[in-house]
């Protein structure tokens, strides 16, 4: 039913449509705006998406159309001392292809690919408290909450509350420690 994948940057044009889409039916719910995205090198067609194994977009593509219809990007921290930590960030799925699973798809094969990289330990998320879904989502694949931010976002004159929240990789050994002791 659907080929997960990054997006190639030949796709570009389809990651900025579902991109605006996200922008437009979810507003609130991401960092960027749409007034802003579309000032952004991609939409303007200067930059093509980038793609490594420590920087991508992946893509949820129906199999028989082609089209693009959910998204998710990963970001490995390239300095030094934060290389033990990568981000989670844009996920998204068209209304019209949600509740069947795909974002749980998604999110796993980035979790899976993270897995494979040398020396990463943790998956960071933001998600926002209103977002009970994607909240639930990322709770039931083992994702922690370890901090709140209010008012983390604002909107419209609207403030919303952040979660914070992490993927474990490797266990680290504090909570080992800490769940030994009790």
């Amino acid at each position: 039913m659907y080929l997960i994948r990054p997006i190639k940057p030949e796709e570009t044009t389809q990651y900025c449509q579902l991109r605006r889409e996200a922008l437009t039916h979810n507003p609130e719910t991401f960092g960027g705006t749409l007034e802003e995205f579309v000032q952004t090198p991609y939409y303007k067609g200067e930059q093509l998406i980038e793609v490594t194994e420590h920087n991508y977009i992946l893509g949820a593509f129906e199999r028989q159309s082609g089209k693009l219809v959910g998204m998710v990007g990963f970001r490995r921290e390239s300095r030094i001392k934060m290389r033990h930590k990568s981000f989670i960030w844009g996920m998204y799925v068209s209304p019209e292809h949600r509740r069947n699973g795909l974002g749980r798809k998604l999110v796993n094969e980035v979790l899976q690919r993270a897995k494979g990289l040398d020396g990463l330990e943790q998956v960071r998320l933001f998600v926002l408290t209103i977002n009970n879904e994607a909240r639930l989502l990322y709770l039931s694949l083992g994702f922690l909450v370890y901090g709140y931010e209010k008012n983390a976002l604002k909107y419209n004159g609207n403030h919303y509350d952040e979660e914070y929240m992490v993927y474990w990789l490797h266990t680290p050994a504090k909570l080992e420690y800490e769940s030994s002791t009790t």
